[in-house]
């Protein structure tokens, strides 16, 4: 990076509906005098800062509320074309870091890094480069998917989302929890899976989250 990006002002959003999330974020962020951010706590007032401030960065959770981060990632770019996306996610498997940068993002860190991590990943995104933190890259190169062949490429996020609790072992009122939304929510959410993959029965479907999350 060349000394007058490294010192200009830096527009940075973080959307994220956890509150200690937030004040994490920020409080990394002001060890750096030339970092400014704004911080979002839902999927609409991030979409309406996005086009009010417009960042240079966007810090974008995945799970937000009933709302998933991916699904209104085109629509921040849409609005803010030179905007470079960092995904910061409890998320570590290749699948989920394939659909990020599928959908434009430049940035892929998780909850588990360094929290360093946010700051060089604001550089590195600034200055044209892709950043994956260290579990999410370890993980994308061993599972070395394509598009293709990803058995999950027919769900939603969300839906891709309540897979990953399942193959972590977490009943129903668990990923209800995690995921911020409803007990039936997440009830009405497995049987659609169960019908998008072919498997008749819960327990089919927990063996194949368990599965699948073992390969990557």
């Amino acid at each position: 990076m060349d000394v007058e990006s490294a010192t200009a002002q830096v527009k940075v959003l973080v959307i994220e509906d956890h509150p200690i999330v937030h004040d994490g974020c920020r409080s990394i962020c002001r060890r750096r005098p030339d970092i400014t951010t704004m911080e979002a706590s839902s999927a609409e007032e991030g979409l309406a800062l996005n086009r009010s401030f417009q960042p240079d960065v966007i810090i974008l959770d995945i799970g937000l509320g009933e709302t998933s981060g991916f699904d209104i990632m085109p629509k921040l770019l849409a609005d803010n074309e030179s905007a470079r996306i960092i995904v910061f996610s409890m998320y570590e498997a290749a699948r989920f870091v394939t659909r990020a940068l599928d959908l434009g993002a430049r940035g892929y860190i998780t909850k588990n890094d360094n929290p360093n991590a946010i700051l060089t990943a604001i550089d590195e995104v600034r200055s044209g480069a892709i950043y994956l933190g260290q579990s999410v890259a370890q993980a994308l190169a061993l599972a070395n998917l394509a598009p293709a062949n990803d058995p999950l490429r027919e769900l939603t996020e969300r839906e891709r989302q309540v897979v990953a609790q399942l193959g972590e072992g977490k009943n129903l009122s668990e990923i209800a929890d995690c995921l911020d939304i409803g007990y039936k929510t997440a009830a009405n959410t497995v049987a659609t899976i169960k019908q998008k993959l072919g498997l008749a029965t819960s327990p089919a479907l927990i063996k194949f989250a368990v599965e699948l999350k073992a390969k990557t």
